[in-house]
């Protein structure tokens, strides 16, 4: 058997087997001896194919759409870092996009050399509608596949969109920017393939208007969807960036019971401070340096005594911070009575929030104690055995007594916080290393 044959015979076998393929050189002592053919090599080379659509001396490029493979739930990357709300894509407003598409439209000229007038103006009609339906799907369909997916996201990233947006909606904007792009994808073809269809250079004309006015139509009607991705693009990019790799200080209690003047005090975070409940609408980030090392400081919306399905949604990121965030936590108590909560209800919810982190290194702070009616350190042999009386007196057991505005205590707190957060570090270090090691293994 020749060569030609051979690689012939070859090409024509099924590709399921591996080959062997031995040649000798007629001169020399080099020779080819089992080469060994796989299966992965393959010797076609995919023709992509386009066909025109000749009407009246016109035509229109009518592309043939291989078969594709539908990738449907396609498996999303695994995101372990935060930070994916700061890469989101610059959204257009609806109006914005929608006049911008149809002035780069205009300007579309019909394809050169057709001397016809009837036929120069069913071209330039279907190339306007054409271009059209492009500038509005293209940027449409990059919008929607630049939002991550939301099971991508790292878990507190995930609760900030539900807790932000309202369970779904996130899901559901998106959603229905895709349908506005079909839509559009759809008309413009249609319209296109019609305006081409034209008999006379009257009916292209009313052709390209119908179908301008057609799609205008859908944007107008249904473009809302692009100005609440807008919205939601605007709430998501301005959420604090929070490193789950870096040790993190939650300031956690009820409302109002000084947590963002302390946040002023320990950290570069600057949030509002007013005399009324839930001051903190969102979560709000500072940050500390201690020995070349930062550390992150969160304030969060204060919790109520109420139940968990009561809990509105500024509660409830409080507390996807403390679940799904490696953190150490400050809770802070106030025994002034000028927060609104009683002692007795900041009690019931320290307890319950205690029991439900039992794993969080903890430290507790007693605030505005220059606003308490007795002083604490006289009166702590008098205190009674029962456990709420002696939290209403002095706090919990070790918690440190502060106040911003006098100063008292500050410079223990400091010193109390840094050694949490050093102790924090070397558990992230150390569950990272065991990590490191788990994935050799």
């Amino acid at each position: 058997m020749n060569g030609a044959s051979s690689l012939a015979h070859l090409c024509n076998t099924p590709s399921s087997k591996p080959y062997f393929w031995t040649s000798m050189l007629s001169k020399g002592s080099f020779s080819f001896l089992e080469t060994q053919i796989w299966s992965r090599l393959s010797f076609r080379r995919e023709v992509q194919i386009a066909t025109c659509m000749v009407v009246g001396g016109s035509y229109i490029s009518t592309p043939v759409q291989q078969p594709k493979i539908a990738f449907k739930d396609k498996p999303p990357q695994k995101l372990e870092k935060t930070g994916a709300f700061q890469k989101l894509p610059m959204v257009l407003p609806s109006n914005d996009l929608l006049l911008s598409a149809l002035k780069k439209a205009k300007r579309v000229s019909p394809t050169k050399g057709i001397a016809n007038i009837a036929k120069r103006e069913r071209n330039r009609g279907a190339r306007q509608l054409d271009q059209l339906m492009k500038e509005l799907a293209v940027p449409l369909r990059g919008y929607v596949k630049m939002f991550p997916y939301k099971r991508s996201l790292h878990p507190y990233e995930q609760s900030l969109i539900e807790l932000t947006l309202g369970e779904g909606t996130y899901e559901e904007v998106l959603g229905r920017v895709d349908t506005i792009r079909k839509k559009v994808v759809s008309v413009g073809k249609e319209q296109a393939s019609l305006c081409a269809k034209s008999s006379s250079k009257r009916e292209a004309e009313d052709r390209l208007g119908e179908g301008l006015r057609r799609i205008e139509e859908i944007f107008q009607r249904e473009g809302n969807a692009v100005d609440d991705l807008v919205n939601v693009a605007k709430a998501l990019r301005v959420m604090p960036v929070v490193n789950p790799e870096i040790p993190t200080l939650c300031l956690v209690g009820s409302p109002n019971v000084g947590k963002s003047s302390l946040v002023r005090v320990l950290s570069t975070g600057r949030p509002e401070v007013c005399n009324y409940p839930f001051t903190t609408r969102g979560i709000l980030m500072g940050h500390i340096v201690l020995n070349y090392e930062q550390f992150q400081v969160t304030d969060t919306p204060g919790l109520l005594k109420r139940p968990e399905d009561e809990r509105n949604n500024l509660e409830k990121l409080t507390l996807a911070v403390l679940m799904h965030l490696p953190t150490a936590v400050l809770f802070v108590h106030d025994l002034s009575g000028e927060c609104g909560s009683s002692p007795s209800d900041q009690f019931e919810t320290y307890k319950e929030i205690r029991e439900r982190f039992p794993d969080q290194l903890w430290l507790d702070v007693v605030s505005k104690c220059d606003l308490l009616p007795y002083d604490i350190t006289s009166e702590k042999g008098n205190i009674e055995d029962d456990e709420l009386e002696r939290y209403k007196r002095a706090g919990p057991e070790g918690a440190i007594h502060v106040s911003v505005m006098s100063g008292i205590g500050i410079d223990k707190l400091k010193s109390k916080v840094h050694d949490l957060l050093l102790c924090q570090l070397a558990r992230i270090t150390t569950q990272r290393n065991q990590e490191g090691s788990n994935s050799l293994q």
